[in-house]
């Protein structure tokens, strides 16, 4: 076998306005750089319990168990479902979006038995669907999304959807990845019992250790399970040990990963957690504001907009694949197109952590222009640069 021969690495510059990830902070870039530890070294197990104290803050919940789980959001999502989904238990999920389905998947390789409460793309659940849902099938967990990546829509009437579950004894798990640090999310205060992220969206950072948070209820179901959690490297009665008073080894953490987010989390402690919020809303409203007066249609209803993922319509007779490589290849700019039941349909623009800014903004509404307007498309640039100024004067 040849010595292969690899230039240094030549990474184009982007402007990352998808559904993920989101341009990184220079700060949480410089922290990577950060020598390493050993994962057991006492600095190290400080900088995991300021982690833990600084997602705590984000999470808004008093949790003792809050962690980041070494792996990407899909990680922190399959320990969060394999570890409280035991063999037999009946769980109630989402249809009405992608990752209402991927949460199907892992509670059925948990075990599970899967029923659902359904609801058209791009729509939110219904309590009342979900109380039908409950009284049908009386299952023991419950999952929703709270920021849907696949579809735009923000699920409002979570207080309203945990106390259906609470009447009936049921855990419930929420989606956050494309919620924590952009939009309002209160663990404690909503009765979740289990939620779950991913670093690289509104917390702007690498992925690779990503979040996730019990209550006592849910952790004690968990550490009395009869039998173990079917991963070992997912198993929460064994990460225990490590993140919990003992700090015994169980795996070597992703130390650099951990450092990007603490950094990561800092910059979210000192903007203030609500205040963070209130930017999302502010910056992704000129962005949507925009590009609904030059002619691109919101796909979700207002009332549950999501502001950190922006889904607007495909206008007529634009290939919108090819809208994303204009721009890719033109600005080095990244959007997305549809997934699962509205490929072709959409076109899926981030507005998330360090990406929610007026410059993102600035350089995106124009260039999406000149990309639609290159198809033909029926669209009135001035109105949207009309509004985009505007509204950025708020900003």
């Amino acid at each position: 076998m040849t010595r292969p021969e690899v230039g240094e690495l030549a990474v184009p510059d982007r402007t990352l306005m998808g559904p993920g990830p989101s341009d990184v902070h220079p700060r949480v870039l410089r922290a990577m750089s950060t020598p390493l530890v050993g994962h057991l070294d006492p600095a190290f197990v400080e900088i995991m319990d300021e982690v833990q104290e600084l997602l705590r803050y984000t999470f808004r919940t008093d949790n003792e168990w809050t962690i980041p789980v070494s792996g990407t959001g899909s990680a922190s999502m399959e320990a969060a479902i394999g570890n409280l989904v035991e063999p037999g238990d009946t769980v109630l999920v989402p249809t009405n979006g992608y990752f209402g389905g991927r949460m199907e998947s892992m509670a059925e390789r948990a075990g599970g038995e899967v029923v659902h409460v359904d609801a058209p793309w791009g729509e939110p659940l219904d309590p009342a669907d979900v109380a039908d849902a409950f009284a049908e099938h009386q299952p023991d967990v419950f999952g929703f999304v709270h920021a849907e990546t696949s579809t735009g829509v923000r699920q409002p009437d979570v207080p309203e959807l945990t106390s259906i579950a609470r009447e009936h004894d049921a855990y419930v798990i929420a989606d956050c990845v494309t919620s924590l640090g952009g939009v309002e999310l209160r663990v404690d205060e909503w009765d979740i019992d289990v939620a779950y992220s991913g670093p690289q969206k509104c917390l702007s950072c690498p992925p690779g250790a990503s979040p996730l948070t019990l209550n006592d209820r849910a952790m004690d179901k968990v550490l009395s399970r009869e039998e173990p959690a079917r991963s070992w490297y997912l198993d929460l009665s064994l990460l225990e040990g490590y993140w919990g008073d003992e700090r015994a080894y169980h795996h070597t953490a992703p130390i650099t990963n951990v450092y990007a987010l603490r950094e990561a989390l800092r910059l979210v402690a000192e903007e203030g957690i609500e205040d963070r919020w209130a930017r999302h809303r502010r910056v992704a409203a000129a962005l949507k504001e925009s590009l609904s007066a030059m002619g691109l249609a919101l796909n979700s209803d207002e009332a549950h907009w999501l502001p950190s993922l922006n889904a607007m319509e495909v206008p007529a007779g634009v290939d919108d694949g090819a809208v994303c490589e204009y721009l890719l290849d033109r600005y080095d700019l990244e959007i997305a197109t549809g997934l699962g039941d509205l490929e072709g349909e959409i076109f899926r623009i981030g507005c998330m952590g360090y990406s929610a800014r007026p410059a993102n903004v600035t350089l995106l509404v124009p260039a999406l222009a000149e990309a639609l307007e290159a198809q033909g498309a029926d669209i009135d640039p001035d109105a949207g640069l009309s509004v985009l100024r505007d509204r950025l004067g708020e900003v």
